[in-house]
């Protein structure tokens, strides 16, 4: 199975245009993911990596609001009168430490196994 010039306009108009590696150029050219292997079985692992990415890029949302809806309003001063305060300087750190937390959560998709290729 080949995907051809004739393919290339449904998948520049499909949702997510899918083809493979031994296509031409137009078609691959044409649509969103290629396939390296003729193997349309992979198709299960593209929509598992996309399931994961999403849920990544939540989990990172919410760490990064966490970190900013927590830390702004301290660094500010605006809790100096109930007793809570803090340097801005370590405010900074914390910031840092929010996107230090992004960058590893996000590492954590290279350990994710697939279907071995056969």
């Amino acid at each position: 199975m080949e995907t051809g010039i004739n393919d290339s306009p449904a998948l520049a108009n499909a949702t997510i245009g899918v083809s493979i590696h031994s296509g031409t150029d137009i078609a691959m050219d044409s649509s969103d993911v290629i396939l390296m292997k003729n193997d349309l079985s992979k198709i299960f692992n593209l929509i598992n990596i996309s399931k994961i990415t999403v849920r990544n890029i939540k989990q990172n949302l919410f760490w990064a609001f966490f970190y900013n809806v927590l830390m702004i309003p301290v660094a500010m001063g605006i809790f100096n009168f109930i007793g809570i305060k803090i340097n801005p300087m370590i405010a900074g750190f914390a910031m840092i430490l929010s996107s230090f937390t992004v960058i590893l959560n996000t590492l954590r998709i290279r350990n994710i196994k697939f279907e071995k290729d056969k």
